[in-house]
């Protein structure tokens, strides 16, 4: 019996998508749920399984092209037998290359065990699994490993000589210490141009301005030190981090300023009368932002296990289209990559968003006496067609207000 596979159905707000990477070639078996092609979009990478035991009979669609919503991706012959290692090639459009065919399952007498993102990976690298000491459970090769060995040092090789392309004549190149000249272009991303394309529209289509302030993280450092072992007993493993706070904080200062939770839809303003908060997460592919619905009536256990399972499933790219979509405000930390201090761009149609940074010790007048305190700075970036600057001014406030005496977080004054 012949089965078809199906591109998934895509939301209102996807177009289409492209086909990104396929784990099965024709005549391959495939396992019932195992994953076998990878489809991106402008949000998120959508995994489709096997929607049976057989083998992989016919690819409809190659890796770069673009498919539509429910479009024909492949065949399967359910229950047949299929090849253990299959040598073919997966058709391609000739917009994107696939590297070299995914690695067979044995390396000379050693099995490997490699997860799928790790497989790609090291394909995209040019990386043989059999050389890749796996540290997942039973010795798998995670996507970490495979990205180790490839930033791992390298023996010097010397490419035979060619002409050089008239491409590569105008692309910038980088000369290394032996003098060799290397470069290396590749497409961006449906992701990457996605964002890229939200970033342009913001700047244009918005009267973007930042204000900031700054507060002082003491208190809510020695209270994460005092409580943290007790919290994480109590909340099953979750740990108490610095985002619970924020997040609360900002639900409670949109509150008191319902306009920075608003957005423009045409020429009216929508008031929402609920708060979901975005949190913008960085992976290899670029920025996504899930959002947490309703984090009004989520404490600082929830927030904090809601970010963590958000990071982890960002980085594999298991995150739902409609995770990553809707929101009223956005929060992002730069400060976990050594930023003292930036303008976080807007969120379109969201109307504010507030940028975290790194904690620095800083000396500061306290009561006419010098002290050394771990402070931050705070960013607020906003649309000021709706948003007016006393508005802003006082919204940052009231969210370092709370940081700064946290107790005002959980009594809501």
């Amino acid at each position: 019996m012949t089965i078809e596979i199906k591109a998934p159905t895509f939301p209102e707000s996807v177009q289409d998508g492209t086909v990104a990477t396929w784990y099965k070639q024709p005549g391959e078996s495939v396992s019932r749920d195992e994953l076998i092609v990878d489809i991106e979009t402008d949000k998120v990478v959508l995994e489709v399984v096997a929607p049976a035991n057989g083998r992989l009979a016919e690819v409809k669609k190659g890796e770069g092209e673009t498919v539509q919503s429910n479009e024909l991706l492949a065949l399967v012959e359910e229950g047949a037998e299929g090849e253990a290692e299959a040598p073919k090639e997966v058709p391609t459009s000739g917009k994107m290359d696939s590297g070299e065919a995914e690695p067979a399952l044995e390396q000379g007498n050693r099995e490997v065990i490699a997860s799928p993102s790790a497989r790609k990976l090291a394909s995209e690298g040019g990386v043989d699994l059999g050389a890749v000491e796996g540290t997942g459970k039973d010795g798998r090769i995670t996507k970490e490993d495979v990205q180790n060995a490839i930033s791992a040092p390298k023996a010097e090789t010397k490419p035979a000589a060619a002409a050089p392309s008239p491409a590569a004549a105008k692309s910038p190149q980088v000369e290394l210490p032996g003098g060799e000249r290397i470069e290396k272009r590749v497409p961006m991303t449906r992701l990457r141009s996605r964002i890229a394309e939200r970033l342009l529209e913001a700047s244009q289509t918005t009267a973007m301005l930042t204000t900031f302030n700054e507060v002082n993280m003491a208190p809510v450092m020695e209270l994460r030190q005092r409580y943290k072992a007790d919290f994480e007993k109590a909340h099953n493993g979750t740990r108490l981090g610095f985002m619970g706070f924020f997040v609360k904080a900002a639900v409670e200062a949109l509150k008191r300023f319902p306009v920075v939770n608003a957005s423009i839809d045409g020429s009216d303003i929508v008031y929402h009368g609920y708060q979901d908060i975005g949190v913008a997460v960085s992976t290899e592919k670029g920025l996504v932002v899930p959002v947490m619905r309703n984090a009004e009536n989520m404490g600082i256990a929830d927030v904090e296990s809601k970010i963590r399972d958000f990071g982890l499933r960002a980085r594999d790219g298991k995150l739902g289209i409609e995770e990553i979509t809707g929101g009223t405000f956005t929060i992002t930390n730069g400060g976990v990559f050594g930023s003292l201090m930036s303008t976080p761009i807007l969120n379109p149609p969201q109307t504010a968003i507030l940028g975290m940074h790194k904690i620095q010790e800083r000396p500061m007048a306290v009561d006419g006496q010098v002290k050394i305190l771990p402070m931050m700075y705070l960013a607020l970036s906003y649309d000021h067609r709706l948003i007016d600057g006393k508005d802003a001014v006082q919204f940052l406030v009231a969210i370092k207000d709370l940081l700064e005496d946290p107790a005002r977080i959980l009594l809501e004054i």
